[in-house]
């Protein structure tokens, strides 16, 4: 008979279930938030519409903020499941205006809930999560956030916000796996999604996983993909290591540089800072460039750059600045290799004056 050689990614202990809730109470130290913890077994996208489908209801109104395809699918898994929605939409691959909330706000003041997304890395903008929380919380709506770009990219500070539920993917910032995800829970919250309608005995209830934290967040519903958890563990180890503080910085200072060195460069910044992403930076191609030839110089360097994604994205270039790749040799790589790329294609680039620029954010 062959014997079988193993290998020990199929043959993975399973994960302890007595981990579990430390686990839970690391997430909860990242975000800053004493509300209950709940982990999903899968990408934070299920994570995200589990909570629409817990809330969604007829009868239920939700304001729905929509700075690229995540806020238009939240607003479809709303309506999936009969609530009246207002999608409030940006222009396209800008970020939402907090005085264009304030007036949705005044003119629907029945919403339930308000929804948006904190960072895009689709077209790298920030929308003004602090300000736009402050209006929902001061007219006592229930607020939630898609921090899974931004988490550990941004500050993040969810009881000090205010913001009831806030859902995070580990995969970007935190340097982790894709396939695990996480989400906060205010009481509040619960109040408006454990109804008699919310769904049970589904990897998209709410309701199944409070009644894991009510029982003392032992073994998951479900067969846990032991992997997954090992990984967000070391995720965490490693970010515990750093300091959170620290990797925030690290983002601030990637996203420093890369605007810096892409100005030197004379490429036109999509957005200024304060409305810009710490993970993401993305630049407005030069009329007559087509994204692809950018794309495939740079990947002949060996630098991975990336087209803006969505609705009026189609002529923005993204430098992707997030997790392992906030570091001054990345971000060197890839100003440099944009550079190049505009000067391959007839457009002129000082390489060297953009360089400079990066090395001097990074030795100040």
């Amino acid at each position: 008979m062959t014997e079988v050689a193993w290998n020990p990614f199929y043959g993975a202990p399973v994960y302890p279930a007595e981990r579990y809730t430390a686990l839970a109470g690391r997430i909860g130290t990242i975000l800053k938030t004493d509300n209950d913890v709940l982990l999903v077994q899968a990408e934070a996208v299920v994570a995200l519409e589990a909570v629409a489908t817990s809330l969604a209801r007829p009868g239920f109104s939700a304001l729905n903020v929509v700075t690229s395809a995540y806020g238009g699918w939240f607003g479809q898994w709303l309506r999936r499941g009969g609530a009246d929605v207002i999608d409030i939409v940006a222009q396209p691959g800008l970020p939402i205006e907090a005085g264009a909330i304030a007036v949705a706000l005044d003119a629907y003041p029945d919403v339930s809930v308000l929804a948006l997304v904190h960072a895009e890395s689709a077209s790298g903008i920030l929308n003004p999560l602090p300000e736009i929380v402050a209006l929902a919380k001061a007219r006592g709506i229930v607020t939630i956030v898609d921090a899974v770009a931004s988490v550990g990219g941004h500050a993040l500070d969810v009881d000090a916000l205010g913001i009831d539920i806030a859902v995070i993917g580990p995969q970007k910032a935190l340097g982790g796996p894709a396939g695990v995800s996480a989400l906060s829970v205010s009481q509040h919250a619960w109040e408006l999604a454990l109804h008699d309608g919310a769904p049970r005995d589904s990897i998209l209830s709410l309701a199944d996983l409070k009644a894991w934290v009510d029982a003392g967040c032992g073994a998951l519903p479900g067969t846990p993909a032991p992997l997954e958890f090992f990984a967000l563990e070391a995720a965490l180890d490693r970010v515990e290591a750093e300091g959170l503080g620290q990797v925030v910085a690290r983002h601030e200072r990637a996203a420093s540089a890369s605007r810096a060195g892409l100005a030197a460069l004379g490429a036109n910044l999509w957005v200024p800072a304060e409305q810009a992403s710490n993970l993401v930076t993305t630049v407005s191609l030069p009329s007559g460039i087509k994204p692809t030839s950018v794309v495939g110089f740079a990947a002949g360097l060996g630098v991975e750059l990336t087209p803006g994604v969505g609705t009026g994205s189609s002529h923005l270039m993204r430098i992707n600045h997030t997790g392992a790749r906030a570091t001054f040799q990345t971000v060197l790589a890839h100003v440099v290799a944009y550079g190049a790329a505009l000067r391959q294609a007839g457009f002129p680039a000082n390489i060297g004056a953009a360089s400079e620029a990066v090395a001097k954010i990074y030795s100040s």
